[in-house]
């Protein structure tokens, strides 16, 4: 199980300023509690300002045949808009900014873990569900679950030719963030000190469940 919370609406709305914005929401997992009512409200008033270049509302982003299918008729709006806002989990998030990669991709909700049964993607990507989520600074691919020391600041001094030291299969995941944020314009991004992590608000979320 696990929960979906909308980002601050302040911290959604600095993210959407001055731009064209395509709103993606999953409702997939029925299990998952997610803010549907807030977001709702919170989409209006985006539109309002005639900033939504369109909004599609789909269950299970991580079925990528689906997925595929339903962005293709949204594909005029998708290539207006200056960025893709995605209210869903954390893997949704990844599993758009990969279908992107050459678009800013955003996502207006943090994701907090639950006791229980788990959804099953058929993606690689995962979702540590670790409350503040770090992929709007990284170009839409997780620090947490593409490195293996799960390493919030940048990449360890062990990675060689492009592989992590602990799993040399397996791609670093800061060389991956560097190359995307590269694509995007967007390497200012590293500049910034990552903010350290509140783990009170995973009890605080809990609470109000």
């Amino acid at each position: 199980m696990l929960i979906t919370e909308l980002k601050s609406k302040e911290t959604i709305v600095s993210l959407v300023e001055g731009k064209k914005v395509f709103i993606i929401n999953c409702q997939g997992c029925k299990e998952v509690r997610f803010p549907e009512k807030e977001a709702n409200a919170l989409q209006k008033e985006l539109a309002a300002n005639g900033n939504v270049t369109g909004i599609i509302t789909t269950d299970y982003i991580c079925n990528p045949e689906n997925m595929k299918l339903r962005l293709q008729k949204y594909a005029d709006e998708i290539e207006n808009a200056d960025m893709i806002l995605v209210f869903s989990c954390g893997v949704g998030v990844q599993t758009v900014a990969e279908y992107f990669e050459g678009k800013k991709v955003c996502a207006a909700c943090d994701t907090y873990p639950l006791p229980g049964f788990q959804g099953v993607t058929p993606l690689e990507y995962d979702c540590k569900q670790c409350g503040e989520c770090y992929l709007n600074l990284t170009g839409g691919i997780c620090p947490i679950t593409a490195c293996s020391k799960s390493l919030v600041n940048g990449q360890c001094g062990g990675a060689k030719h492009g592989k992590c030291e602990v799993d040399s299969n397996m791609e670093c995941g800061w060389e991956r963030i560097y190359r995307r944020l590269a694509q995007l314009g967007r390497l200012d991004v590293l500049k910034c000190p990552t903010q350290i992590r509140n783990f009170a608000t995973d009890d605080e979320v809990s609470k109000r469940i």
